[in-house]
């Protein structure tokens, strides 16, 4: 009667086999798992502070967060204004803003969507840089405290640090970034950061220099000890990516621009977001915005997900990147490429 070898080694090599078949597996597990929308408004009349509640700005409806989670999205990126919120620097919250924040984010959960709450302010305070004698550093990572003591017991909320950070080094503007995140942890919240990058937070420009240094360089050793934190771009698909032009240079251009972001966080191990970004109804806009969210599904080991620019009931009906449903129910046409997409992710 034969009997099965029981070489030790024979056994230990099967072993290896199979551990190295696994391995690549768990290297590439996937992270991408949001996709949603900017609903924009309460960060609109900028320039009118604090403004009138629904006159200058607005909250988005019960029925905004209802449309968008109908076509398979799971996430909102809440614009708001920093001094509508917080009045006075290092001052209370407003009771009022706060209200209609924490009103949005059980908006959001009741239709099974998380809020990033994003203060919508490109870096500056009353007209003011973060780390300048009028805000230092320490301003900016005030109101942060005060926000993860209000919402540290609701995972749902995300913190998104600042909209677009410009006319600020790298360098400063991760200084700025890095004080925040620690001083949210320092107040007990787990909740996920969105860390944003300078120079408007642009994926195609994420190696430019200004005073010698890069987001590449400046955000490679932002710490998070909770490991929390996904590093925020946008990337508009006209020719300089400034998001002001409905054309669009080429099917692939759009994601031409993320490769070079893509191999950061792959070199750094960071995580990325893609937190606006837009595409008119053009065809080879549309073209583009397709293979851009592909190229990010290719890549979802990488990328934790994205926001669309914009929702919001009102905007122009002429503006380009707008995704409201017109008056009588018509859709964009970006709609049935996003919601597409979006179920891939969240279904």
């Amino acid at each position: 009667m034969s009997r099965s070898p029981s070489c030790p080694g024979a056994l230990r090599m099967a072993l290896l086999f199979c551990l190295l078949a696994v391995l690549p597996q768990l290297h590439a597990q996937r992270v991408l798992k949001f996709a949603g929308v900017n609903l924009s408004g309460a960060e609109t009349s900028s320039s009118k502070k604090p403004g009138v509640l629904n006159v200058d700005y607005f909250y988005p409806s019960d029925a905004d967060y209802a449309y968008f989670a109908g076509k398979g999205m799971n996430i909102v990126r809440l614009p708001v204004l920093w001094e509508r919120l917080q009045p006075k620097p290092q001052g209370r919250l407003d009771s009022v803003q706060l209200a209609l924040i924490k009103a949005a984010a059980r908006q959001a959960r009741a239709h099974h969507m998380r809020l990033i709450l994003d203060i919508h302010n490109y870096a500056s305070y009353h007209y003011r840089r973060i780390g300048s004698a009028a805000v230092p550093i320490k301003t900016f990572s005030d109101l942060w405290q005060r926000l993860a003591w209000e919402f540290k017991d609701d995972d749902n909320v995300v913190f998104g640090l600042m909209n677009e950070p410009h006319d600020i080094s790298p360098g400063l503007w991760a200084a700025a970034a890095q004080s925040a995140v620690d001083t949210i942890r320092a107040a007990g919240a787990r909740n996920l950061i969105m860390v944003p990058g300078a120079l408007w937070s642009g994926a195609h420009s994420w190696y430019s220099t200004v005073d010698g240094e890069s987001n590449a360089t400046a955000l490679a050793s932002l710490y998070d000890p909770l490991q929390r934190t996904a590093i925020e771009v946008h990337q508009y698909l006209d020719p300089d990516s400034s998001g002001t032009s409905i054309a669009c240079v080429s099917p692939s251009a759009a994601t031409e621009r993320l490769v070079g972001f893509t191999n950061w966080l792959l070199k750094t191990k960071h995580i990325g977001f893609l937190g606006e970004f837009g595409a008119s109804h053009h065809p080879v806009c549309q073209q583009a915005l397709n293979d851009m969210l592909g190229y990010i599904e290719q890549n979802s080991r990488l990328w934790l997900g994205w926001t669309a620019w914009a929702g919001g009931d009102r905007w122009n009906v002429h503006y380009p990147f707008n995704l409201q449903p017109d008056v009588d129910g018509r859709e964009k046409p970006q709609m049935s490429i996003l919601s597409a997409r979006a179920q891939r992710i969240t279904r």
